[in-house]
């Protein structure tokens, strides 16, 4: 019997083996899951070292904003005969949000808006995107970082919303979540 050869049990005339049945190719899984994510979502680790990057540059934001706001203060109570003291322990909570938000928006919205990444991020390599695996839009980026803002004022959250990712499956903070953003690994930095 040749190869490829089989013979009718019947008749003993000679038949074509069939072929083997071919398996199908398994498609990608459908999603959305463009390019940006292929290099996967970015660690907890590498989220928290670019956050303290950023958090660097807030504090040196506050410290400007309260070296100035003390000045002003020294120099209405010397108008007034009045002690600034007691003023500037509570203005210390309140520069903390508007440093954050002043530093922001050049650093968490402008730049994550113009090129995917503060600079905390971009020295770590991860980038933020949308679903879709673009850049957020400057309104998508803002309204990230006033949430971010906004939970800083109710205790306990900016805790809850940095320690979110470690049991999130995307890896993804309640700030994220508010706009539907991710935070993938940026391995060009591009």
């Amino acid at each position: 019997m040749a190869d490829g050869m089989a013979y009718c049990p019947v008749c003993g005339a000679a038949q074509q083996r069939a072929a083997a049945p071919v398996q199908p190719v398994q498609p990608a899984p459908a999603g959305p899951y463009p390019a940006a994510f292929a290099a996967g979502y970015a660690t907890w680790g590498n989220r928290v070292i670019g956050f303290l990057i950023d958090s660097l540059l807030i504090g040196v934001g506050m410290a400007v904003l309260y070296f100035f706001a003390a000045a002003m203060l020294a120099g209405i109570a010397g108008l007034a005969g009045h002690g600034a003291g007691a003023s500037m322990c509570c203005m210390f909570f309140l520069l903390f949000p508007v440093a954050t938000l002043l530093v922001g928006l050049y650093n968490g919205v402008y730049l994550i808006a113009q090129r995917g990444y503060s600079i905390g991020q971009g020295v770590v390599h991860i980038k933020v995107v949308d679903a879709s695996g673009n850049l957020l839009t400057q309104g998508a980026a803002f309204l990230r970082l006033v949430v971010r803002v906004g939970l800083s004022f109710v205790p306990f959250l900016p805790l809850l919303d940095l320690l979110w990712p470690l049991w999130d499956e995307r890896g993804q903070t309640l700030h994220d979540k508010a706009v539907n953003c991710y935070v993938v690994n940026n391995p060009q930095g591009v």
